[in-house]
C-alpha cells in the first residue's frame, strides 16, 4: 500500500511540474531577458527570465544581450519552466536547455542578478564577471536597469 501511494504522490509531482512548462517557438526577443513564444496551443506567452535584468534599450550593453538571446533561440523550439507572473503580467520563466540561457547572460556580464531572486550559482557568475570586467562590468560604474527605468519614469512629464 505504501508503494502504491508512492507511486500515486510521484506521479501527481511530476503532472504538477510538466504542467508549468510550455513547448513552443520563440518568435520575438523584446530584449535580453524578455521574449515571446507561441505554444502548440497558439497561445502567445511574455516571459521574462527569472532571476537575472538585462540592459534597457539606450543602456551600454542593451543590444549585445538582445543579440545574444536571439542568436541562441530566436525562432527555435524550447521548453520553459514558468515560475510565475510580474507586477505587469509577464510569465516568469526559467528555459530548459542544455545551455542555461540566464547563466550565459550573466557569465557574459550581459545581465545583473536580481537580488530576491538569483540563485548563489548565478550570485557567484556575476562576482566572476565582475572581478574579470567582462561587458557591463567594464563601465566605471553601470547603472542597474532597474534603476535606469526608475530614473526614466521620473524623467517622463506627469499629465495633468
Amino acid at each position: 500500500m505504501k508503494a502504491f501511494l508512492t507511486m500515486v504522490l510521484l506521479s501527481v509531482t511530476v503532472y504538477l511540474v510538466e504542467a508549468n512548462t510550455i513547448r513552443g517557438k520563440v518568435i520575438s526577443v523584446v530584449d535580453g531577458n524578455t521574449l515571446e513564444v507561441i505554444s502548440a496551443k497558439d497561445e502567445t506567452y511574455r516571459i521574462v527570465l527569472a532571476g537575472i535584468d538585462c540592459p534597457e534599450p539606450g543602456q551600454p550593453y542593451a543590444e549585445e544581450a538582445k543579440m545574444f538571446l536571439e542568436n541562441a533561440i530566436l525562432r527555435k523550439l524550447i521548453d520553459v519552466k514558468l515560475l510565475g507572473k510580474d507586477r505587469w503580467g509577464n510569465y516568469l520563466g526559467q528555459i530548459i536547455a542544455k545551455v542555461e540561457i540566464s547563466t550565459e547572460l550573466v557569465k557574459r556580464g550581459l545581465a545583473w542578478c536580481i537580488e530576491k531572486d538569483a540563485s548563489e550559482d548565478l550570485r557567484n557568475l556575476e562576482r566572476q564577471a565582475r572581478a574579470g570586467q567582462i561587458g557591463i562590468w567594464q563601465e566605471e560604474s553601470p547603472t542597474p536597469p532597474w534603476v535606469y527605468r526608475r530614473q526614466q519614469t521620473m524623467l517622463t512629464p506627469k499629465s495633468s
